[in-house]
């Protein structure tokens, strides 16, 4: 079974998809989107869906440090709603406070420059949110 972990920002979604048995995260691309243009690549999202067979869908929920649910919380919560009426498949929310944090880290660590961390960094936050899924199911 495999499974879509994404990474939705305000610009951008990062998108994850999972091995055939739900055990490794890889990156797979960063779509752009532009909220105040209504664009927030569904379209896109469809199509990698059916083109990896996907069953399930992580989407990051980007809470704050005090467990409270801010705007970009709200957002990813509207996002993930659309995605179950769009995909009709099961759309579960995952903690990923860090999850940006952490990957910034690991491209750093890499020595990774600025300029090729910014355009990886939301598709590697959404392989560390569905990492992190995938890990919990074990």
């Amino acid at each position: 079974m495999r499974i879509m972990g994404l990474d939705v920002g305000s610009k951008t979604v990062g998108v994850a998809i999972s091995d055939e048995l739900g055990w490794t995260a890889q990156g797979i691309e960063t779509i752009s989107i532009d909220e105040e243009k209504g664009k927030f690549g569904f379209e896109r999202v469809k199509e990698l869906a059916g083109k990896y067979k996907i069953e399930k869908i992580v989407v990051g929920f980007p809470k704050n440090m005090n467990n409270t649910v801010g705007p970009r919380g709200e957002a990813s919560l509207s996002y993930a709603e659309k995605l179950k009426e769009l995909l009709g498949l099961p759309v579960i929310m995952w903690d990923e406070r860090m999850s940006t944090m952490a990957a910034e880290r690991v491209l750093l660590e890499a020595d990774v420059s600025r300029k090729k961390r910014k355009k990886v960094i939301d598709k590697m936050a959404a392989v560390m949110i569905l990492q992190g899924f995938l890990d919990s199911q074990l």
